[in-house]
């Protein structure tokens, strides 16, 4: 029994581990934007979409070439303003070919966005995915103090996994060393 709780308390430990290794260098080698089979995954920062993903959730947007190409319901994401990307829903759509602009408005926001989206602005399309929550994690592991912690507190804990295990097993065959020294001194 107690290998078995050894040996699976080892397995959770590297898990969590390379699982955090793994969110820290996904979110570190894509300055944040992170990828998953072609699909972009951003996080949700406020509830203006809400019921239809929750504050803190990750989404994940088909990327578009062509802005021009969504109808009235579609969830676009779209560049508002330098380094400010918005999630929200087409009400209208005006003009055709590249004269299209939408308009669109928050779920949970009782009015429509000021201003026209341009569709040279559009950056993808929601895609129906959402993880509630994780957007939460992403945005800790970007951080410095997110990154440390999801990666020396793991490593710290199974270093000391590591050493008190090899502890018991010296002590184990110091043990069994005493044992046998006192059978040959009877």
């Amino acid at each position: 029994m107690k290998k078995f709780v050894s040996h699976t308390l080892t397995i959770l430990l590297y898990t969590i581990l390379i699982s955090m290794v793994a969110i820290v260098a996904i979110s570190k080698i894509s300055g944040g934007e992170s990828t998953f089979m072609g699909y972009q995954l951003k996080t949700v920062l406020s509830g203006s979409m809400e019921p239809t993903f929750q504050t803190g959730s990750i989404i994940a947007l088909e990327p578009t070439d062509n802005g021009s190409q969504y109808k009235k319901g579609d969830i676009i994401t779209f560049q508002k303003e330098q380094d400010v990307l918005v999630t929200h829903r087409i009400t209208e759509v005006k003009g055709s070919g590249e004269n299209v602009s939408y308009l669109t408005k928050g779920d949970n926001n009782d009015g429509a966005d000021l201003e026209p989206v341009l569709a040279g602005n559009v950056v993808g399309e929601y895609t129906g995915f959402t993880i509630p929550y994780i957007g939460y994690v992403m945005d800790f592991a970007n951080s410095k103090l997110g990154s440390l912690l999801l990666l020396v507190v793991p490593g710290l804990l199974l270093f000391g996994y590591g050493a008190f295990s090899i502890w018991r097993e010296i002590s184990s065959i110091e043990e069994k060393d005493e044992e046998k020294e006192s059978a040959k001194a009877q």
